[in-house]
């Protein structure tokens, strides 16, 4: 439980919190949202005990025992030590380690008489106890899938962490703070560095997760998957809504217009006292009632409607229209070096059209809006605009839209559009610059204020072609819904790269797909997308058979023992027994069909791909086998460390430890071994099989 009794906080003249009383409960999945500048983020640093408060109190009951996250939405420096070594630190695996370590020593040099000995017992037995809470036996092969979930690669394990960008650095803290597993989670935007394909998994893996957890998120899908409080922040006040996102926005209008038929009823009551007194005032005989009026009007609660702010409607300026061809690719290629990012990629993009990039971090998405928007080149392959186009776009890297030197007044300024100063000022308050905020130099800006502000130019901009890349990173629910309307309402071409799905979804019109360096068109929008996808990949991992590749039907490794080996050397059906819907001949038809000669190739062809695949087959064998001996050790040693009397024998004890962590690691690595040879030998088959 988090207790909030009657907190408040002030920053100079400005009032953040108004004596505000919240109970956050155990296990609570709690979406804290309201507008930028609302405290938000000041009310997490709060809790974390790293904003004093002017008064009230946070109070966390066994405060002691309680583990805290926190993931900052700021970017953070992290040690220059390896990936796996940091996730090992912060989790605390390691504490726990050196802990067991230590303990499974004293208990060794101390004898069953020793005084000291039930003390070093109890210490230890309560080590073991945290460190099996946190699967500590089976951390590194969590962690490694909990990396793959996040977009690492396999060589990026052991690479140092202050050698990652900013983006990756904060899946780090993400992945360390999961690992943790701590009884409070508070996450400040965990998806704004996220991917599509990792915000899937997050959300899987939160869905589960056994404690409580307090997010601020303007991503609206992840909102509605993941919490089931809503606590809005406005007014300096806490208003709760029990359900997701989506119930948030029905009931907060449900209350709205409750609320505004009782400021209707209160107006006409005050209306008719008023009357009533205004008409009996001078007359003797109703002085009693009169004045028993006006001290009714005295005790009214004049009800006001929560301040909503102003509705902002903007509109991109209108352009010449364009060619019905916006733009063309063909065989488009680039690679840095020997790193091929993408190749043979070709599309049209035609007038009016909406159109996302979408894939996984790293496939070159970012890559390739430059290259089509010309701030780089492709290593292959054109890009021609076509007739009359006026393109803008909007990076990631804020130096490359804007011009530091210039005030935010002058950049706008001077933006090319025949807007006048007051529709100027409109679009800056709607971007959340008012005052004589508007005459600070750019290069003292936020990155949040940077982006906003380029987003702002290019909607002063005459246009008929925007390729934006991750436009909506910085902007909260409101501002991202104020430019969302306004590209919906735009009159050219859109090509934009997100990971904003409920943005995506309600806008674009088909999806290009970067995936293993090509790129898959889907005309419709981004749940047509998923949808045809999973179709796509589930056919192809289920191949011929129609089960699933590599799939065991026991969940690991060793439960394919004795199968994998056979059912890589029987031979393939041919598409004709597989086809959907098509019925294949009878045996006896089959084999009238076929003369010797094709008899005696296929026999040579499954003896070749057999003869081929036989050493790694082999190899496949013995790891399977292995595997199997490894997680029987495993269960041995589990069984006996569960023993009434196994803390009697400290000696026994550090054996087992030392023995089920060396298993781990070597199960560990023969997974990984077991996935490759089998991906090897169905590659290998294929190969020659063409």
């Amino acid at each position: 439980m988090i207790y909030l009794r009657d907190i408040s906080l002030s920053f100079a003249d400005r009032k953040i919190f108004d004596k505000i009383t919240w109970t956050i409960n155990d296990r609570g999945r709690v979406g804290l949202v309201g507008d930028n500048g609302t405290g938000k983020t000041t009310l997490l640093r709060a809790i974390m005990g790293i904003v004093d408060l002017d008064g009230g109190v946070i109070d966390i009951p066994d405060r002691k025992r309680v583990s805290v996250a926190y993931l900052p939405q700021d970017l953070v420096d992290l040690d220059p030590v390896p990936l796996m070594e940091y996730l090992r630190k912060k989790s605390g695996i390691a504490e726990l380690e050196e802990a067991l370590k230590a303990g499974e020593e004293a208990l060794s040099a101390s004898a069953a008489d020793d005084p000291d000995h039930e003390r070093l017992l109890k210490e230890y037995e309560n080590t073991v106890t945290r460190f099996n809470a946190k699967d500590g036996y089976a951390f590194a092969s969590q962690a490694k899938q909990m990396l793959a979930g996040f977009g690492f690669r396999e060589k990026d394990f052991t690479k140092n962490c202050s050698d990652f960008s900013g983006g990756w650095k904060m899946r780090i803290m993400l992945a360390c703070i999961l690992l943790a597993r701590p009884d409070i989670m508070l996450l400040d935007e965990p998806t704004n560095h996220l991917d599509t394909e990792s915000l899937e998994w997050l959300e899987s893996w939160l869905k589960d997760y056994p404690g409580t957890i307090v997010t601020i998120a303007h991503d609206r899908v992840f909102l509605d998957k993941v919490v089931t409080v809503i606590a809005e922040l406005a007014n300096r006040q806490i208003t709760l809504y029990k359900g997701n996102y989506s119930y948030y926005l029905k009931e907060k209008e449900r209350r709205r217009e409750a609320l505004k038929k009782e400021m209707e009823l209160q107006r006409a009551e005050i209306k008719r006292i008023k009357e009533f007194i205004e008409r009996f005032r001078s007359k003797a005989t109703k002085a009693s009632q009169v004045q028993s009026r006006i001290k009714q009007l005295e005790k009214f609660e004049i009800l006001q409607e929560e301040g909503t702010g102003k509705t902002v409607t903007i509109r991109f300026p209108e352009s010449p229209r364009s060619g019905k061809e916006v733009l063309t690719v063909r065989k488009l290629a680039k690679s840095y070096g020997d790193q091929s990012v993408f190749h043979d990629v070709h599309f049209t993009l035609y007038r009016g059209e909406k159109a996302a990039v979408v894939g996984v971090n790293g496939a070159g998405k970012s890559t390739l809006s430059r290259i089509l928007s010309g701030e780089e080149p492709p290593t292959s392959g054109e890009v021609a605009m076509g007739l009359n186009v006026k393109m803008a776009f909007f990076s990631q890297e804020s130096a490359q839209n804007l011009n530091y030197q210039r005030t935010i007044w002058d950049e706008v300024s001077l933006a090319g559009t025949r807007s006048n100063d007051q529709e100027r000022r409109n679009l800056l308050g709607a971007f959340l610059f008012s005052g004589d905020d508007v005459y600070k130099e750019i290069s003292v800006l936020s990155g949040g204020e940077k982006s906003r502000l380029a987003l702002l130019k290019i909607l002063l901009t005459d246009t008929n072609l925007l390729i934006l890349d991750e436009p909506t990173n910085h902007l909260d629910i409101k501002t991202r819904e104020i430019f969302q309307n306004a590209l919906l309402n735009y009159q050219g071409t859109i090509l934009i790269v997100s990971h904003d799905r409920y943005f995506l979804d309600s806008m674009v019109d088909h999806v290009f797909e970067l995936r293993e360096g090509i790129c898959h068109e889907y005309r419709g929008n981004y749940s047509y997308f998923i949808e045809k996808r999973r179709e796509e990949l589930n056919a192809v991992a289920a191949g011929p058979s129609g089960v699933a590749a590599g799939q065991t039907g026991a969940g690991s490794p060793a439960a394919a023992v004795g199968k994998t080996a056979a059912t890589a050397a029987s031979p393939e059906p041919s598409p004709a027994e597989t086809a959907p819907g098509k019925p294949g001949p009878k045996a006896g038809e089959e084999r009238s069909r076929k003369t010797k000669e094709e008899k005696r190739q296929e026999a040579e062809e499954r003896n070749r791909i057999s003869r081929a695949t036989a050493s790694l087959k082999q190899k496949l064998k013995d790891a399977e086998e292995r595997i199997a001996a490894l997680e029987a050790k495993q269960r041995e040693g589990e069984a006996a460390l569960c023993e009434p009397d196994i803390y009697k024998d400290p000696e026994r004890i550090k054996t087992l430890n030392v023995a089920l962590k060396a298993a781990a690691g070597e199960l560990e690595d023969l997974y990984y071994k077991w996935n490759d040879l089998t991906l090897k030998i169905e590659a290998l088959e294929e190969s020659l099989r063409g």
